[in-house]
């Protein structure tokens, strides 16, 4: 399984400290080309590497980590997403109108044509998603939700693969609505920054 996180802002830094803490191959990739990503890249650490958008998107899952906004042009850049998995790390706050009731995830997996779409990684604050996810015999929650059952349970893989406790919230709109902003009011389980013990 390839990895490549598309944005590289405090997210997308976020989580290339997550990945590098567990000696994991990711791209990363922004506007910017790799060459001024990359200094930043490998002093996060050897496992990430800046490349361009065209060869980040070779990777199998790539997690969205742009200004809600972009996701538009990330899609266009691929003819077709079949095949890949797309976290969605991202948050629409305030929602924007043209979501039209919508949660923003089911309304990104309309750009993301033939992608399996996970929302994921969306509800911490970037320095709390940078930090050691392991404290204290417990691991940092994650919640996760999709309308593909399917997709998730390789997301919950890299999520433990990460050092988290991935959290299922079922169908975006259902338990997944809890990690969603509505209007100008965050969803209930976004910042809360909960533990699970070792099963």
């Amino acid at each position: 399984m390839s990895y490549a996180i598309v944005g590289f802002g405090k997210i997308g830094q976020a989580l290339a400290h997550a990945f590098a803490r567990k000696n994991i191959d990711v791209a990363i990739a922004s506007r910017r080309p790799p060459e001024a990503l990359a200094p930043q890249a490998q002093a996060i650490g050897p496992t990430v590497v800046a490349k361009s958008l065209r060869d980040a998107l070779e990777a199998d899952t790539i997690i969205l980590a742009v200004p809600f906004g972009e996701h538009r042009e990330v899609a266009k850049a691929l003819p077709s997403w079949e095949g890949k998995t797309v976290i969605d790390a991202m948050n629409a706050f305030p929602v924007p109108e043209e979501l039209d009731g919508l949660p923003s995830s089911a309304f990104v997996a309309k750009a993301f044509t033939g992608a399996k779409l996970v929302k994921g990684f969306n509800h911490l604050v970037a320095a709390t998603l940078a930090a050691d996810p392991i404290v204290e015999g417990g691991h940092r929650v994650v919640f996760l939700s999709s309308d593909d059952e399917d997709a998730t349970a390789p997301v919950a893989a890299l999520a433990k693969q990460l050092g988290f406790a991935p959290v299922k919230l079922g169908k975006l709109n259902e338990g997944g609505a809890l990690v969603h902003a509505r209007g100008r009011t965050w969803g209930q389980l976004i910042f809360q920054d909960l533990f699970k013990k070792e099963q």
